[in-house]
């Protein structure tokens, strides 16, 4: 098994297990299977749909419904107690945890990379970035392309 499939089952595996107690809607139907709805971030949806879908060829009698929405979609329909698990791209704010009506566990289950992209007219080349400097960037430390931080990793350009 795959350390994919691995990380998946065990997801799962935790949700359906924090999932005791008072039920939002959807917790079962009629033919005796349980229905688990979660609902938020996009980005590990692909994933998701698949590790669901393998899931229930092992347990028939078990649905999980997983809605994209978006992170914060997500987190209000955690919070409101319509869904049973959310997902968000950041985990959520100490006011959000303190305003839950229960204990909310924080896991990672998905991770995905950030690619900076850029238009430089008059550089062919492709730039050099190191990792504190892309922070500085995103943190607003570094704004012009001539920062002697992007400098030094681009003699020449």
């Amino acid at each position: 098994m795959c350390v994919r499939q691995s990380l998946g089952i065990a997801f799962i595996a935790a949700t359906v297990s924090a999932c005791g107690g008072g039920a939002p809607s959807g917790e079962g139907t009629s033919r005796g299977t349980a229905q688990i709805n979660g609902a938020g971030a996009t980005f590990p949806y692909p994933i998701y749909s698949k590790w669901f879908a393998e899931y229930n060829k092992l347990h028939p009698d078990v649905r999980i419904n997983y809605q994209s929405l978006g992170s914060g979609a997500g987190i209000r329909q955690l919070t409101s107690q319509t869904v049973f698990f959310g997902a968000s791209d950041q985990p959520m704010k100490d006011e959000q945890l303190k305003s839950a009506p229960g204990n909310i566990l924080h896991f990672p289950t998905v991770l995905g990379a950030v690619v900076p992209i850029y238009n430089l007219p008059g550089v062919s080349q492709g730039l050099k970035f190191s990792g504190p400097l892309l922070a500085d960037i995103v943190l607003g430390k570094v704004r012009k392309w001539n920062d002697p931080a992007i400098a030094k990793h681009n003699p020449g350009v």
